[in-house]
């Protein structure tokens, strides 16, 4: 497992990636949310209320961060977070 700290220009996200058997698992939070790779559930994420955006192809955070936004939560779309827009620019947002 690799935890790190990713400097943003609002703050500092904390990323999580679980190398598991095919592909990595990657979370990276912010103060507001975070963003998910595929493996995660969006339905799970909207449920709960969570600010939460889902990108796919990703296997390190440089890759999380170049991603577009292939879906949102109702609460990410509150602060302004859209389909197709880089991650990075997302976790500005979520601070």
């Amino acid at each position: 497992m690799i935890i790190e700290q990713i400097k943003l220009q609002r703050g500092i996200a904390i990323g999580l990636n679980f190398e598991m058997q095919h592909s990595s698992l990657i979370v990276v939070k912010a103060d507001l949310g975070f963003v998910m790779c595929g493996y995660l559930d969006m339905a799970t994420a909207e449920k709960l209320g969570d600010v939460a955006i889902r990108v796919s192809g990703v296997n390190t955070f440089e890759d999380v961060l170049a991603a577009e936004v292939k879906s949102v939560t109702p609460k990410a779309k509150e602060l302004g977070i859209t389909v197709g827009m880089k991650a990075r620019n997302a976790l500005e947002l979520m601070f």
